[in-house]
């Protein structure tokens, strides 16, 4: 009872009187760390983290500054982050706030590594004195108590105010984090972060952010949604001309459409997965084929189970993949296999992309697709977040290191009548060498 009477009066000493406020934090800390019995004890969420530090060795006097990101590093990550598609509800919820309160906010992935970072400019500058920038590595086990790494840790939203935070040169700040978890899986995502100088908190500022962070969550949950309504458009035509048990689901296997057998919610699906034949264990023997977004599951019946493969493993069977840049403006990648036949339209980037994947079966490695589109190997970064996009439709038709199409499909290359005319907009080098080598 006593912590619990502490807590609540502590928070609203808080509310009244930042100063006074941080410093009893400031006594409670120093008596913890000391292994004195405080006049108050900390909140609990709270001194478990204290506890983590103190086991973990974590220095409370000085910071410490982990090697950060380069920037290809941060690049990379936030390419591939689905905290990308929610940075609007984030900024909307949250900047306008921030700015006015002398705060700024910031975006973390699950490791605790600074994404994203924007706000109010001279709170922007006061961060970079103390190592918060993007790139920078926030875990609570590096850095101590924070409002990034904790609420990591804790799995919930929380505010860290002055000298809640375990290391010294981080008592003039206060900190709200939130963290965000994937709909679709659970996983943990990251953390949204409001931060700025300790006299602009405000007791209100923890509901702002998780409510804010509950709206990216609900908008990760609209796309998913939305994804499996393109995944069904494509599978039901499909589903609609098999026989026997069969079922459409997304790469996190959820159901997206079924036929012959009650709809399973989800799936559980083995970590490598390609086209061919693979055994699950609470659904037997099945034959695999991709779909744009996802992939066809089409169960044995009776006695089919035995010439499945064991443990997950994917035996792959021969697919006919047909990349077709033969048009002027519209290119399409073809896949017919035990799924049936299906069509996906290109942009122009990734029609670039299958074309020279095509003609390079051996397998270009980023760098040298960075050279082909850009004429620059460095800018490995963008090739590797195109092809992210591309596995999502074709999946493990395509292979990497180096990226390739799988050595089990059967690709055929659709090429203009007059090679000059291939795909007329693009400027990548290697698609310019190709089109002036047919010019006599």
């Amino acid at each position: 009872m006593r912590n619990t009477q502490a807590t609540f009066d502590l928070e609203r000493l808080t509310a009244v009187n930042a100063a006074q406020a941080a410093r009893l934090l400031r006594e409670v800390r120093d008596a913890r760390i000391a292994g004195r019995p405080p006049r108050v004890g900390p909140r609990p969420v709270i001194g478990a983290s204290w506890d983590r530090m103190l086991a973990s060795g974590v220095d409370p006097e000085h910071d410490h500054r982990a090697g950060m990101l380069s920037t290809d590093e941060v690049e990379r990550r936030r390419q591939t982050s689905p905290l990308r598609h929610v940075l609007p509800v984030l900024r909307e919820g949250l900047l306008s706030v921030a700015d006015v309160a002398q705060h700024i906010m910031v975006v973390a992935d699950a490791e605790g590594r600074l994404l994203w970072r924007e706000g109010n400019r001279s709170v922007l500058r006061m961060a970079d004195g103390h190592g918060f920038e993007v790139g920078a590595d926030w875990r609570e086990s590096i850095v101590g108590t924070n409002g990034i790494g904790t609420p990591l840790v804790a799995r919930r939203p929380l505010q860290v105010f002055s000298a809640e935070h375990f290391v010294r040169s981080h008592h003039l700040w206060t900190c709200t984090g939130a963290p965000i978890t994937d709909p679709r899986d659970g996983q943990l995502l990251g953390v949204v972060d409001i931060s700025g100088p300790l006299d602009t908190m405000h007791p209100a500022t923890l509901a702002l952010v998780g409510s804010v962070a509950k709206l990216a969550e609900a908008r990760l949950r609209e796309q998913h949604l939305t994804a499996l309504d393109r995944l069904r458009s494509v599978a039901a035509p499909v589903l609609a001309r098999l026989g026997g048990r069969a079922v459409a689901v997304d790469t996190h296997g959820w159901t997206a459409a079924v036929t012959g057998m009650p709809p399973p919610g989800r799936v559980t699906l083995p970590k490598s997965f390609a086209d061919g034949r693979v055994w699950l264990p609470t659904l037997g023997g099945c034959a695999v084929a991709p779909l744009p977004g996802g992939w066809l599951l089409r169960f044995d019946d009776g006695g089919g189970a035995g010439s499945a493969a064991p443990h997950g493993t994917a035996v792959p069977v021969a697919t006919r993949v047909v990349v077709d840049v033969g048009g002027s403006h519209r290119w399409t990648v073809t896949v017919t296999g035990s799924a049936g036949c299906w069509t996906h339209e290109l942009t122009p980037r990734h029609a670039e992309l299958l074309y020279l994947l095509a003609v390079s079966r051996a397998g270009r490695t980023a760098a040298g697709l960075a050279e082909d589109l850009f004429g620059d190997a460095g800018r490995t970064v963008t090739v590797r977040a195109e092809l992210s996009r591309v596995r999502r439709y074709l999946g493990g038709l395509l292979a990497h290191r180096p990226y390739r199409f799988h050595e089990d499909a059967d690709v055929e290359l659709v090429l203009p009548a007059e090679a000059s005319l291939l795909l007329p907009q693009s400027v990548a080098p290697a698609v310019v060498r190709a089109r002036a080598a047919a010019v006599p």
